[in-house]
């Protein structure tokens, strides 16, 4: 990304959170800079623009106050570009139901997937992997209600919704391959399951989100630390 931008995103290719505003930035063709952050020795830039939770992502526009938190970015960014790509709907209604989902995404269907990791036991793996069946279909749902047919969440092109779910695919599938699992079954969920190709392929995220290797050193480091990512 461009050095000297007046646009700065505080991450770590280690959090699917700043892959999620990676995204997109790379969506609304935004010059920002990575200031690429040491997790496991915060730096005083990091403390002092979110003192309160202390995570990234964290964007940092000129000389306005810190923005912290992945959806509040991209709701930021929206709002201060809109003629760059829109990703939240016109509609106010249609705006509330990408939140809604966006929060049910982040607050019920991701998290699954850090308590399969850390249980122990087949039983409650199984238990897990049942709700996680409940929740892609659900999503299924959502999304033939939101795509009207058409390729992604938002329609023709790549939208609110796509970016928020789309971050998670790359760490989903290491983890399906981890625990014999099938997130994006397409005989369950065939259209999630499109979706899931479709979107992991567009340039604007394959350029921010980590290979296996990468992914590989993660989730061995999450057995014995719990990264401050945003949510």
């Amino acid at each position: 990304m461009a050095k000297h931008s007046e646009i700065k995103l505080i991450g770590t290719p280690a959090s699917p959170f700043v892959n999620r505003v990676q995204f997109a930035l790379n969506l609304k063709s935004i010059n920002y800079e990575d200031i690429e952050e040491n997790l496991a020795c915060k730096s005083e830039l990091l403390l002092a623009s979110n003192p309160v939770y202390k995570k990234v992502p964290v964007l940092l526009h000129a000389d306005k106050p810190p923005i912290c938190e992945s959806q509040i970015i991209i709701d930021y960014l929206d709002e201060m570009k809109p003629d760059l790509y829109q990703l939240l709907p016109p509609v106010s209604l249609d705006r509330a139901n990408c939140r809604f989902w966006a929060t049910y995404i982040d607050t019920k269907f991701y998290p699954l997937y850090d308590e399969l990791r850390r249980t122990t036991n087949k039983a409650g793996k199984e238990a897990i992997k049942e709700q996680m069946i409940e929740s892609t279909q659900l999503l299924e749902e959502a999304f033939i209600k939101s795509s009207n047919g058409k390729t992604y969440f938002g329609g023709d092109e790549v939208r609110y919704l796509d970016v928020v779910l789309g971050c998670f695919i790359r760490w989903i599938k290491y983890s399906d391959e981890l625990h014999d699992f099938n997130t994006f079954d397409e005989v369950r969920i065939p259209k999630l399951a499109k979706w899931a190709k479709k979107v992991s392929s567009h340039e604007a995220l394959k350029s921010v989100t980590p290979g296996t290797e990468t992914l590989a050193n993660i989730f061995g480091l999450l057995n014995v630390y719990r990264p401050p990512y945003d949510q």
